[in-house]
């Protein structure tokens, strides 16, 4: 990352709208299994937290030195999930309060006439989870009346989708909503991750360095800032996927979800 400055992002705004919840690891060990079923005995040592999904996609923004707001659900989301210390093996996840209220119509009013928070905005990133904070209608609304819109979505994408800038989706979720997409004409838009292959664009694949992997969770969301920090600074969409390669390398090297 020696090549990129945090001070050539500093005068960018942007606004991430979307679920977000608290990541919370526990690490400890299993050396047996249980007797009254084949599960093993988890015996936890220590813990960790912090922001993931459209929060981890704020921290890693942040951390690249864009000035980032955000809108996200009241309730706490959380995922817990149980690691190996010794293997980094994720024996379980347990996941709370898995729905959330749906963003107030008024607010999503302000977006459009751009009154939040007061700042002109380089960038909008749609984090949608799909846990009721964003309905079909609202990214449609979203990306209809403002520029600039990433949207990174785990929903079956259809029409309401057209009018993004960008659409970030991995290689999973674009074989479970393939046959929406070959009725619309968003082709250009699609970004498309492939792991440890890189990922495509166009139909052009962009092949990633291969490295040492810790932890994939949340890497998706380094990419999606990634792509999203380097785009507004260049307007070019084939340096902005190279760049988010290099971003979400240096977090799957780390264990747990980081940031760049």
């Amino acid at each position: 990352m020696s090549d990129i400055k945090k001070e050539e992002f500093k005068d960018f705004n942007v606004l991430v709208i979307g679920d977000s919840c608290t990541d919370k690891f526990t690490y400890g060990t299993a050396f047996r299994l249980a007797p009254e079923a084949p599960v093993p005995v988890f015996n936890p040592t220590y813990s960790t937290t912090n922001l993931g999904m459209a929060g981890n996609v704020v921290a890693n923004l942040k951390a690249l030195g864009i000035i980032t707001s955000t809108l996200h659900n009241s309730e706490n989301i959380v995922k817990n999930r149980y690691v190996d210390d010794r293997s980094g093996q994720i024996l379980l996840r347990v996941d709370k309060n898995d729905k959330v209220q749906r963003i107030k119509p008024e607010v999503l009013e302000l977006i459009v006439n751009n009154e939040l928070y007061g700042l002109k905005l380089d960038a909008i990133v749609i984090s949608d989870y799909d846990k009721g904070f964003l309905e079909e209608e609202d990214i449609e609304f979203i990306c209809k009346n403002n520029s600039n819109v990433f949207v990174d979505t785990k929903k079956i994408i259809n029409e309401w989708v057209k009018y993004a800038t960008f659409i970030k989706i991995n290689h999973v979720e674009y074989e479970r909503t393939e046959y929406t997409l070959k009725h619309l004409d968003i082709k250009d838009k699609l970004i498309i991750t492939l792991s440890s292959k890189g990922c495509q664009h166009k139909e052009k694949i962009y092949p990633v360095k291969k490295v040492q992997i810790k932890d994939v969770s949340g890497a998706g969301d380094t990419f999606l800032s990634g792509l999203v920090a380097e785009y507004i600074r260049t307007n070019n969409i084939e340096q902005a996927i190279i760049f988010a390669q290099k971003c979400a390398s240096i977090v799957v090297q780390k264990p747990g979800v980081a940031t760049v």
